[in-house]
């Protein structure tokens, strides 16, 4: 074991230095490599190597967020931050929430294109409190980027018959348009394959599509997209040995305006309705047992949210009201399927500015409330100090909470694989963190301490002699620290990440002999992210992670402690521009690691591709 832990340290180690490798050759050109769009700044590969690219896609190796992948991230993918549960987790895109009232595993069914997309921003804490929706611990917010007059075409082949295939397109109208300019862009995207185990294969389709409207001080973006998936894994998420598929049809149609000046003097609005079915098998081989196992969902909502600068303070707002509706064959052991949310949030913020620097003080709170469930009001409170040199120091309190999903609370709580409780209620989480960001020899360092405190969170447990999964509410204490580093020059870009985590848990009188998503966690999690340009049109984009998870009964292949590593070499003919090579690897050192306990980890896979942009 000591040794497996040296060799996977020295690999992680090692990694970092690769741009000392590259030294640039006296009198040798430095190759400009085109523009193409960057799903994520901190993470190295931005193309899967087995499926289509989806918004997941770039949060794999991101320092801050732990995606816990099911056969393979675009497929089903657990998205936690901070030690949080896949439920603590929100998505945001512009202004609006995006929400999954049936379960957390389905918000990342995003039918929007990566390349539609600017990089996301990890919104924690007091950010969080304020601008997330029905998500306690973290929420990935996305901006709408800006239409550009361009396109893309590609195509690729790996082992297990992997083959995927996509098609952008975007223009913007050379005539302007009520004062501004009209442009549009449209996404097809394809990928399948029969996967890297057994009845672990799968079938993805995507087609979206925008308009947008945008002048020197507006954007409107118009959106609607679609997606289907099929796909298959032995203990998908049951720990039975039996060969599971999930058949996923997501729609999404959206509309959302920003205006302003700046950052501190904006407001944005918008409105989306979505659409999720899901047919879950839990036997491919006997279609209908444990089954009819059906459900749709339908979501629509409504946002408000700007910051008004007046001079010495900023009064900050956000509001979103949604309703939502569960058509199920399983889920009817509750006390309701639809309910209706509100959230609000007012946050004034006062400044004084100094030759040194400039302290910001925000005080406020949020409310949420269902026609469900109580109440809650929570407070959001902040200090933040920054340098005239550029560096920041800040302490926030925050509280924020949500209402538990559908297949918690209308699943039948005797009887079945999942076993639910209709008198779960709303989950109050506390967070209190400091933290400090500043540049030093060229690097640019952020980091944050935290603790928090979960109370009544829903999370789903196993009980020996139990064939079940069952959803119980537990209290947990989390202790945390983040620091991430960034160093960037015109050959390379290297970002490094650690993380640790500890927890108490206290899940009151019920019999608990393991947990599937609370008390599965990393307390050792360290990523490593090289961008590097070789020249001459050559580009390697390695991803490394490392980890030492919470010991849990329930894994039993691969151990508590995991390397993992994703390899892209990039060429990009200098004399024809436009025309991209690529030879990418997924887990490269093909570890057996369970991400999720019991459910089977996927092997190394391999694709070969050619990309043309214009």
């Amino acid at each position: 074991m000591r040794c497996s832990i040296i060799r996977w340290g020295l690999r992680f180690a090692l990694s970092p230095f690769i741009p000392l490798l590259a030294n640039r050759v006296a009198g040798e050109e430095v190759y400009a490599l085109p523009k193409y769009t960057t799903h994520s700044e901190q993470v190295a590969n931005q193309t899967p190597v087995a499926a289509l690219a989806m918004p997941v896609s770039g949060l794999r190796f991101e320092p801050r967020v732990d995606v816990q992948e099911r056969n393979l991230a675009e497929g089903q993918a657990d998205v936690s931050i901070r030690g949080g549960i896949f439920e603590n987790t929100g998505f945001k895109i512009g202004v609006l929430a995006l929400h999954d009232p049936q379960t957390g595993h389905y918000l990342a069914e995003i039918p929007i294109a990566p390349s539609m997309l600017l990089s996301p921003k990890i919104l924690t804490g007091a950010a969080n409190a304020f601008a997330g929706f029905n998500a306690e611990v973290g929420t990935i917010a996305y901006g709408w980027r800006p239409i550009e007059s361009r396109g893309e075409a590609a195509l690729a082949l790996g082992n297990y018959a992997t083959h995927r295939q996509s098609l952008y397109q975007a223009g913007v109208s050379s005539a302007t348009v009520a004062g501004g300019i009209l442009a549009a862009d449209v996404d097809l995207a394809r990928s399948e394959s029969a996967g890297s185990v057994p009845f672990g294969d799968h079938h993805f389709e995507r087609a979206a599509g925008r308009v947008q409207w945008r002048d020197a001080q507006s954007q409107t973006d118009l959106f609607a997209g679609t997606q289907h998936k099929f796909f298959g894994w032995p203990n998908l998420y049951t720990p039975f040995g039996v060969n599971e598929t999930e058949d996923l049809h997501s729609q999404l149609y959206l509309l959302n305006h920003r205006t302003g000046t700046s950052a501190d003097h904006y407001w944005e609005v918008g409105a989306y309705y979505r659409r999720n079915y899901d047919d879950y098998e839990y036997n491919r081989s006997i279609p209908g047992q444990f089954n009819p196992y059906q459900h749709t969902t339908q979501v629509r909502a409504f946002s408000l949210e700007g910051r008004q600068d007046f001079n010495r303070g900023v009064l900050a707002f956000h509001a979103q009201l949604m309703t939502d509706q569960l058509e199920s064959t399983a889920l009817t052991f509750g006390h309701f399927n639809t309910r209706h949310y509100l959230k609000l949030a007012v946050v004034p913020e006062w400044r004084w500015t100094s030759t040194t620097g400039q302290i910001q003080f925000r005080a406020g709170a949020s409310y949420d409330d269902t026609n469900r469930d109580a109440a809650a009001l929570s407070p959001i409170v902040a200090i933040e100090f920054g340098q005239s040199q550029g560096g920041r120091f800040y302490l926030n309190y925050a509280e924020s909470s949500q209402v538990p999903t559908y297949t918690a609370l209308n699943s039948n709580p005797v009887a079945g694989l999942f076993r639910g409780n209709a008198n779960l209620g709303r989950e109050i989480s506390r967070n209190l963190e400091t933290g400090f960001d500043f540049r030093v020899l060229g690097w640019s360092l952020e980091s944050a301490v935290f603790y928090r405190r979960d109370d009544q969170l829903t999370d789903w447990t196993f009980t020996r002699g139990v064939t079940a999964r069952t959803a119980n509410a537990v209290d947990i204490a989390t202790w945390g620290g983040e620091l991430v580093a960034i160093r960037q020059t015109p050959r390379y870009r290297l970002v490094l990440g650690y993380t640790r985590l500890s927890k108490e848990a206290h899940y009151g009188a019920a019999n608990i002999d393991a947990s599937f998503y609370a008390l599965n966690f990393a307390e050792h999690r360290l990523t490593a992210a090289v961008m590097l340009r070789l020249g001459a049109g050559w580009e390697l984009r390695v991803d490394n992670e490392f980890r030492v998870q919470a010991k849990n009964l329930l894994r039993v292949v691969g151990g508590d402690q995991a390397w993992g590593a994703a390899v892209g070499l990039y060429y990009l003919p200098p004399r024809l521009r436009g025309l991209e090579f690529s030879a990418l690897v997924d887990n490269l050192w093909d570890s057996d690691f369970q991400q999720v306990p019991g459910v089977p980890a996927a092997r190394r896979q391999y694709s070969v591709g050619v990309a043309y942009r214009w």
